[in-house]
């Protein structure tokens, strides 16, 4: 089979491409990190022009009709530059949800927008002390006429640009997944925000604190207590838009390592003659090859609704997070001790990969994802003999 993009795609992906090196590349995630959105405002106008925010919606509500492999050259090209902002939780996490499982007013109320490069979205899941488990969501909401918030989350990303937030929390007591609905709530006046440190300085986090926030029943997305199944399946879109993410990073990397072993000299020669330098590279060049293929077969079954892609989708995800970190690394190592200061970009990638190895859930978790979707669960094995 050929899981490779088709001509339109890497034909789009020259545009973004395009657009984003006019725009001077890394330089709009630099002023971001001064704290200067003006930059990134200019490029995301320019990429709503191109239409890329309205890949994944259907016609009906603006959108190009598209599905998810059509977004991988998008968020390949967005990872190269670390393009901050919240595209990805937006297209690859609320459109899919509220596309699913979201009333006619909610699809009304948000997908133009959406596609408009108007509304944005974030993911506000983990509580403070808590792990990504259903048994830790713990925000609860009372059902009244409208569903009252109160609890406190925290690390969501950008959320204090968000327009809104996709929530899951605990609409009735239960164990484990009983009892979780998950709601789409405004970013209103009634949620106190507190920024938060972040180690990847191209993303900003919040720590939101309800205190008897209201929220329209209507803001339900899927059924009432059931909502964690819900939940995993926008996580599949997430997941798997996050591999492309970080395989545009990939790429980057090794191009950067591959430019500055070509021109740092050292005895004489450039380092990339040395045989140690050359086997480095080769092994970036090879987690960025194998990393392509998982991320495009990822999105592929997540486009075909294939039986395995939940196996496929945390597999990619988890061994692209591991090569992310180690070419990032592999990256600084190549370039010395300048690769440590600020004037070069590589220290960006590496806090990057940092952020992306805890981000909804650690490798560990989504390797036992993996294992349960493959039916690898202990208690499947057979029991060891007896010894007598």
């Amino acid at each position: 089979m050929d899981f490779s993009l088709n001509e339109d795609q890497e034909t789009f992906r020259k545009y973004v491409r395009k657009h984003l090196e006019d725009n001077e590349g890394m330089k709009t995630a630099r002023q971001f990190i001064r704290g200067d959105r003006e930059k990134l405002k200019v490029v995301e106008g320019g990429l709503s022009e191109l239409g890329c925010y309205s890949i994944p919606i259907s016609e009906a509500y603006g959108g190009l009709g598209l599905g998810p492999l059509d977004l991988v050259p998008v968020l390949e090209e967005f990872g190269r530059v670390l393009l901050p902002g919240l595209y990805i939780e937006t297209l690859a996490l609320a459109v899919p949800l509220i596309d699913k499982y979201g009333s006619e007013e909610l699809k009304n109320g948000f997908l133009p927008g959406i596609a408009a490069g108007e509304k944005t979205v974030s993911i506000a899941w983990l509580e403070p002390g808590k792990q990504y488990s259903p048994a830790d969501i713990q925000l609860s909401a009372c059902k009244e006429e409208d569903f009252v918030l109160n609890g406190i989350k925290t690390i969501v990303p950008d959320g204090d640009q968000a327009d809104a937030y996709i929530i899951p929390v605990r609409t009735a007591f239960g164990k484990g997944q009983e009892g979780i609905s998950v709601l789409l709530v405004d970013r209103t006046a009634a949620i106190d925000i507190r920024g938060q440190k972040c180690m990847d300085e191209t993303r900003y986090t919040a720590e939101l604190t309800f205190q008897n926030v209201r929220v329209p029943k209507d803001r339900l997305i899927g059924p009432l207590h059931g909502g964690w199944e819900v939940f995993q399946e926008g996580l599949l879109y997430l997941n798997a838009a996050l591999c492309s993410f970080m395989v545009g990073g990939m790429e980057k990397i090794v191009d950067m390592a591959v430019d500055y072993a070509s021109i740092r000299m050292q005895f004489g020669q450039p380092i990339g003659r040395f045989q140690a330098i050359k086997h480095k590279i080769a092994d970036m060049k090879l987690d960025l090859e194998t990393a392509r293929s998982l991320s495009y077969y990822a999105n592929w079954v997540l486009e075909g609704e294939t039986e395995d892609r939940k196996a496929a989708i945390y597999s990619a995800r988890s061994f692209i997070t591991e090569a992310y970190i180690r070419t990032a690394a592999a990256n600084v190592q190549i370039h010395g001790g300048i690769g440590f200061t600020e004037e070069l970009d590589c220290h960006l990638y590496v806090k990057k990969s940092r952020f992306c190895e805890q981000y909804l859930g650690s490798i560990e978790e989504h390797r036992e994802i993996v294992a349960c979707a493959l039916g690898w669960q202990l208690d499947d094995l057979p029991a060891k003999p007896v010894e007598t």
